[in-house]
């Protein structure tokens, strides 16, 4: 016991006594200093006392729509996370094509008697679903939190990704690398995202590269979001000659990459494809895709946050928190073949005296 009072108070950075105070309960140690000995204990892979387990507050419900497309499980891990620090055992809903519906899993989630629930890219999104589900939850009264996704008239916090910038980012990028005939992959027109990203695609072409209404119309191309709906709007987009492609989420980056790919063109060398979400592994992709990060962890955190605030009666706002992707510049955008051709004839070009 004393060898492991010593590499816990090593670990923790405090005297073996504190930690002593700390294991046994007694008082006269800061929470701050407590909370490093227990962290040390976690660390080390000492199980904490059964004094010091902190028992559950309650359980959360966590509907996400699916786990094939890997931002969803990062969203999934981190909010666990987030609500297992704050006391809370969250349980996890996937929906499934023809298998148990969001509104099926709330059922069974109020059978639970969750305190709260978080829904990620729910119906919420869903321009054409009836919103009064949620209304409905709310009047009952139970806290609810949902992610990527607005819709006026329900009185809860929202937590989203500032798609219409990412829409602008990925067409500043483009642009910067000498692209002009750029084109947009996403998904169906009836999510609240999806027409955030067009309308800022339409915006930075506006002022980026002065195409007219009717020419953007030409080059946004909807489609099921995946790989496979990537690979369709990519073929459509390719067939117009475009030279960069902005996508709506990395899945479908990775279908346009496969369509360019199939048609013998290089990616970046012939055609640059930026995706959207930064999920996990894109890092290590061939070619490493460009993409805009959504910051997974703050937009998570702050969910846990502005939820457990509900649960305990400290009523957070009832507005959307919009947190600013960032662009990740990686192997799959190079300059546009039109550019790299003036520079290398520029290079070729015999003096003038």
């Amino acid at each position: 016991m004393r060898a492991r009072l010593s590499d816990i108070a090593r670990q923790a950075e405090v005297s073996e006594a504190t930690v002593s105070r700390v294991l046994n309960d007694r008082p006269g140690v800061a929470a701050e200093t407590r909370q490093a000995v227990l962290t040390a204990l976690d660390v080390l892979g000492y199980e904490r006392p059964a004094r010091l387990r902190k028992r559950s507050a309650g359980l959360v419900g966590l509907v996400v729509p699916e786990l094939d497309n890997p931002i969803f499980p990062a969203f999934a891990q981190t909010i666990e996370s987030a609500l297992a620090q704050s006391g809370y055992t969250p349980v996890l809903c996937t929906q499934t094509p023809g298998g148990v519906t969001e509104d099926e899993y709330v059922e069974m989630l109020l059978d639970r008697q969750v305190a709260g629930i978080v829904f990620v890219s729910g119906l919420h999104a869903d321009t054409a679903a009836d919103h009064e589900r949620y209304r409905k939850l709310i009047a009952r009264p139970l806290p609810i939190v949902l992610i990527n996704g607005y819709a006026e008239g329900i009185e809860a916090p929202f937590v989203s990704c500032d798609d219409r910038e990412a829409g602008e980012l990925a067409v500043a990028h483009l642009v910067s690398l000498g692209h002009r005939r750029i084109g947009l992959i996403t998904g169906p027109d009836r999510f609240l995202p999806v027409q955030r990203k067009v309308a800022g695609f339409r915006a930075a072409m506006h002022r980026l590269v002065g195409a007219t209404d009717a020419e953007i119309d030409e080059l946004i191309a909807l489609s099921l979001f995946g790989v496979e709906g990537g690979k369709a709007a990519a073929n459509r987009l390719l067939d117009k000659g475009v030279t960069g492609i902005a996508c709506g989420s990395d899945l479908m980056a990775l279908g346009a990459i496969r369509a360019a790919r199939q048609r013998g063109l290089s990616v970046p060398g012939d055609v640059s494809v930026v995706g959207y979400d930064d999920s996990p592994l894109m890092a290590f992709t061939d070619p490493p895709l460009t993409t805009l990060r959504q910051p997974v962890i703050a937009m998570a955190v702050a969910a846990v946050r502005a939820l457990v605030d509900e649960i305990n009666g400290h009523a957070a706002p009832n507005s959307e928190y919009v947190f600013r992707p960032e662009l990740v510049s990686r192997g799959s955008t190079g300059i546009a073949p039109q550019v790299t051709h003036l520079a290398a004839a520029a290079l070729t070009a015999p003096a003038t005296p």
